[in-house]
């Protein structure tokens, strides 16, 4: 039986983790306030990972990146290649579809400040491994900053010692390859740590590896 790629909704690994979603459940009703499903094909070349849900974003909204800024910039750069098609527009009913790319958390609930602690980020470890493993056609694995870069490392069983997180670098991981960017948060776009062009570099480099069949 294959393992899960998504926690239960009351998922109990990380407490702290599920006492916030309680936390939040009781303030916001009507948010979605549970473990963030990834949104794309499992039969896609390219799996985009992220840190974790936004508390305002995809904890609200139940679908990565989608209702913070991260989201404008990510899901514009995926339509921009043909990667996706239809509009973004914030909402998980906006008819946005992923064609050639998954999406998907380091950390699947939203962890207090945005900050998941290195046990939170190792016990969630298992469902992105099982992720890897349900995607057939996977090519390449798009690792939005560091904390992603490593747990993709950890998921390949692999030290983060070993290949070290750099924007722009592509590492060779037997039979994928794991591109490293910035996290396009709004912090490293507003800072200039980040720019669409950079960003949208990383992407392009990898559509003739995703073009393969």
């Amino acid at each position: 039986m294959n393992a899960p790629v998504t926690p239960a909704r009351d998922c109990p690994l990380c407490p702290r983790l599920a006492s916030f979603r309680a936390e939040n459940r009781s303030r916001e009703p009507d948010w979605y306030n549970a473990p963030v499903p990834s949104f794309g094909p499992l039969d896609a070349p390219l799996l985009v990972v992220g840190l974790a849900p936004g508390l305002r974003g995809a904890n609200r909204t139940g679908r990565p990146f989608t209702g913070d800024y991260a989201g404008d910039l990510l899901y514009r750069t995926l339509l921009r290649f043909g990667l996706a098609r239809g509009t973004y527009a914030a909402r998980p009913d906006d008819g946005l579809e992923l064609t050639e790319a998954r999406i998907c958390n380091a950390v699947r609930c939203v962890p207090p400040e945005n900050k998941p602690t290195p046990a939170e980020i190792a016990a969630c470890n298992p469902f992105l491994t099982a992720e890897l493993a349900a995607m057939p056609r996977l090519r390449a694995v798009l690792a939005l900053g560091a904390i992603a870069h490593q747990a993709v490392l950890r998921a390949r069983g692999l030290r983060a010692s070993a290949l070290p997180f750099s924007h722009g670098a592509q590492h060779d991981l037997g039979g994928i390859v794991l591109a490293d960017s910035y996290h396009c948060s709004r912090y490293n776009t507003n800072t200039g740590r980040l720019t669409e062009a950079m960003f949208a570099a990383v992407v392009e480099r990898l559509l003739p590896l995703l073009a393969q069949r």
